[in-house]
């Protein structure tokens, strides 16, 4: 191909990552999901779909760092500009300090024309990066030392209060290492369907695909995928059910269940479906699954993955789970809670920009009143999970706690004898499953398995 031909295709790549982070950071929209939209609708190359990819995730990831090393070459203050201005900077910027691939000229080039209609910015944009391209990245100096917490918030580019927050649950020794690990993008996990097919039969169809794949690190089911998202879903694994996307700690979170055929299971918080659908293939023959979730959207895509998937026996209920109408009781209850999400900044960059402190407090609330609701309907003997992908201490073992004291009927049992060997180092002293990126590759999850007591009838709604 012409070398025209190839800097044409790269400049489209970078407009589109341009345009979906104006949009993020515009919108409530989520990268993840507006990028393979984006790419989906896209004549891309591979090469370039690789491209966009990186530079939407490493800018949204690197935007705390970005914005302080660009506050000081900026005269007027970042939050002044233009949203398409600002990200066309932070675009630049970050593929002069990150990306050792790309020349400097192309950088700045491929910036400024993606501000070449704007009245001045293209000029801006320009002399900005020009500065930083001839400053290099020694010329670029971070915080002193002097403000420890500070220094490690700009370095690795994480908000100050959540840096604070980590430092104090987890100490210092082993914070820069998580902090990195969100920088990250970690590889793309893929779960094989038990309905219709097994790990090791699905790792050879890829492969035969020319699709690389690697045996899950903690999950029996899972497999890790480089870089083929998008070619995924054009493949008979994905159209035939055969092939689910599913991280792996969200996978573990099912095995905690204890499903086995036959078991009736409560997911109350279960769209947009993974961990329903796994568990319904582990229930068969002859288990169900009810899927309660409020969203009637997130209901549809469910209804769609249990049937793309061939699972039987899923019944999704439109209901809110602090009050739910049901009467039938089951032998697992799944409350897979909304949370602040801070064990998914590999995946979710932005939620580090979006979140704030007084978001963990409400939603911690939530999470009580929706395991409240949902306690009557274990079965004397059953299994209640409760899951977060988070690792906010008031959103873990605080929630736990809460509820154990207000329900005398339930106990806490160690998280490790239901699950897999490979899964030990993430199980907490007091027994609790608790997943770290930076030390086992996953999400960071928590989750608790509490059984109730064969004495303690539920009461009757």
């Amino acid at each position: 191909m012409p070398r025209h031909a190839v800097a044409a295709r790269a400049a489209d790549a970078r407009a589109l990552a341009h345009a979906v982070l104006v949009r993020v950071e515009t919108t409530e929209a989520f990268a993840d999901a507006l990028l393979a939209r984006r790419l989906a609708e896209a004549p891309l190359a591979q090469a370039d779909q690789a491209l966009a990819t990186r530079l939407v995730y490493g800018t949204l990831a690197w935007q705390g760092r970005l914005d302080y090393h660009l506050a000081q070459l900026v005269r007027a203050p970042l939050a002044s500009l233009d949203p398409a201005v600002r990200a066309a900077l932070r675009l630049g910027l970050y593929q002069l300090l990150f990306l050792d691939r790309v020349p400097a000229h192309a950088a700045v080039d491929t910036s400024v024309r993606l501000v070449a209609r704007r009245r001045g910015a293209a000029g801006l944009v320009n002399a900005v990066l020009r500065r930083a391209a001839r400053a290099g990245r020694g010329g670029l100096p971070l915080p002193s030392r002097r403000d420890l917490l500070e220094r490690l918030a700009i370095e690795w580019s994480h908000p100050r209060w959540l840096v604070e927050r980590w430092a104090a649950e987890f100490g210092l020794e082993p914070l820069p290492a998580m902090l990195a690990a969100n920088n990250e993008p970690g590889p793309i996990a893929v779960r094989a369907n038990p309905a219709r097919t097994t790990r090791a039969a699905l790792a050879e169809e890829l492969t035969a695909a020319r699709i690389a794949t690697a045996p899950g690190r903690v999950a029996p089911d899972a497999l890790l995928i480089a870089h083929a998202a998008a070619r995924l879903r054009e493949l008979a694994a994905y159209r035939e059910g055969r092939l689910a996307f599913q991280g792996e700690a969200s996978q573990l979170v099912v095995h905690l269940l204890g499903v086995a055929p036959g078991t009736h299971v409560l997911d109350a918080c279960a769209a947009p479906g993974g961990k329903t659908t796994y568990a319904a293939a582990l229930a068969a023959p002859g288990g169900r699954v009810v899927a309660l979730d409020v969203s009637a959207a997130g209901l549809r895509r469910l209804r769609a993955e249990a049937a793309r998937l061939g699972v039987a026996g899923v019944h999704a209920v439109l209901a809110d789970a602090r009050r739910p109408p049901l009467a039938a009781t089951f032998n697992a209850v799944l409350v897979d809670a909304p949370c602040s999400g801070l064990g998914t900044l590999r995946r979710h960059p932005e939620l580090r920009w979006r979140r704030r402190p007084e978001d963990i407090a409400r939603l911690a609330a939530l999470q009580h009143e929706l395991l409240d609701g949902v306690a009557a309907l274990v079965r004397p003997g059953g299994t209640l999970v409760y899951a977060v992908c988070t690792l906010a201490r008031e959103e873990n073992g605080d929630v736990v706690a809460g509820f154990l004291d207000r329900h005398s009927a339930f106990r806490l049992e160690p998280a490790g004898a239901h699950l897999p060997a490979a899964a030990a180092a993430a199980i907490t002293p007091e027994g609790f499953l608790r997943t770290l990126p930076a030390r086992d590759g996953v999400d960071g999850f928590f989750a608790a398995r509490l059984r109730r007591r064969l004495d303690s009838p539920p009461r009757v709604r």
